[in-house]
């Protein structure tokens, strides 16, 4: 099986400690790219990309329209659009309506990122309080992809794991503190 490009994390309530948690413990030899969704509630992921910054070994950047998801480093989608990517591997906004009440929404990335990326993606769904991400990991498993879930009994908020279970199932269902050692074994050669 050839190894990830990219890995896509979506979570919700409760999610930057659950990001902070598993980006501390990456290898900051990864060579794919992170892409973020948490529905922060804030008008500006700034704040958010700085506090990520101080728990990742990678560097932290706001998703911007037309750049390129580079490895390497964790981009976050930005406040009140969609974050897409295209066939290229760059970032795509919309302004689309919302889904499952959020904009950015998890499905959305993960669904354009499956058809990216295809089987060389890894999605992780973590703690939070809807549904969001559910259709969008059934997605990326249905192209070939791995699906990561935390266990909604180790989850702050575990209606979007269980949701994600429900609907997609999972390649992997671990507590919060094996996320992190699970991409490095799944991503590093």
């Amino acid at each position: 099986m050839p190894a990830p490009q990219a890995v896509v994390l979506g979570c919700s309530a409760g999610g930057l400690a659950a990001l902070e948690t598993v980006l501390a413990q990456l290898d900051p030899a990864l060579p794919q790219a992170l892409i973020v969704c948490c529905h922060t509630g804030s008008s500006d992921v700034g704040l958010f990309c700085e506090l990520l910054a101080l728990h990742s070994a990678l560097p932290v950047a706001e998703a911007a329209e037309r750049h390129p998801a580079r490895g390497g480093v964790v981009h976050v989608a930005p406040s009140g659009y969609h974050l897409l990517l295209e066939t290229d591997h760059r970032f795509s906004l919309s302004i689309d309506p919302k889904v499952c009440y959020s904009r950015p929404a998890i499905d959305v990335l993960f669904a354009s990122a499956a058809a990216a990326y295809r089987e060389r993606l890894v999605g992780v769904l973590m703690t939070g309080a809807n549904h969001d991400g559910a259709s969008g990991l059934a997605e990326i498993r249905r192209r070939g992809g791995i699906a990561v879930v935390q266990d909604p009994q180790d989850a702050e908020a575990p209606s979007m794991p269980q949701a994600a279970l429900d609907l997609a199932g999972a390649d992997h269902c671990l507590p919060l503190q094996q996320i992190g050692p699970l991409l490095n074994r799944l991503c590093l050669p």
